[in-house]
């Protein structure tokens, strides 16, 4: 959660965080406008914010310090992790984690999705219940169809859409749901 989103849920003005963490107006203003990034302010500064605020600098920082991975790059480390880790392990893995949570919260919606389908997937196909906990997220959909790459190369390269097509019809039913075109999770290398 950013600074700015913190203070939208705690119902708190920048203006009395900078009273109360006796930081100037203008730096908050400046970070919550993404024009100063927190991660680069001084320990500090970044101390008094966490302090009022009543939230540790680990917490505060978290959406900050975090990378987001091309895309393809994640569905990759998520079909790893699922072949590491074994179907009934991911689905704890996973449930455990509440990844599927703090993505969608940082907005990253194309990962919180796919991790989501991946989990209805894998407990569709073990016969374990669905977990009710992201029924909200469950109802969001991506505004446009998200291929694999691979599938847009070679629609690309061969100037005919008919690989798209296939992709569409053998979409597995929890990726397509989201708007997400995934065929197969289970034969990586």
């Amino acid at each position: 959660m950013t600074l700015f989103e913190r203070l939208e849920q705690k119902n708190m003005s920048m203006y009395r965080l900078a009273k109360q963490s006796d930081i100037p107006y203008t730096t908050i203003n400046d970070i919550c406008k993404e024009r100063v990034r927190l991660e680069r302010c001084s320990a500090e500064t970044v101390y008094k914010l966490a302090q009022a605020l009543e939230v540790s600098i680990e917490e505060l920082l978290e959406p900050y310090v975090h990378k987001r991975s091309n895309f393809e790059n994640y569905k990759s480390a998520i079909c790893h992790r699922l072949k590491e880790l074994g179907d009934r392990d991911f689905v704890m893995d996973t449930l455990q984690s509440d990844n599927i949570r703090k993505l969608f919260d940082r907005k990253w919606y194309p990962e919180s999705l796919y991790l989501l389908a991946m989990l209805d997937y894998i407990s569709r196909e073990n016969n374990i219940p669905i977990c009710e906990d992201y029924d909200d997220i469950r109802m969001c959909r991506l505004e446009t169809p998200l291929y694999p790459a691979g599938v847009c190369a070679l629609s690309i390269a061969s100037k005919d859409n008919a690989y798209m097509r296939d992709a569409l019809e053998t979409a597995i039913p929890e990726f397509l749901r989201f708007n997400i075109i995934e065929c197969d999770v289970r034969d990586i290398i």
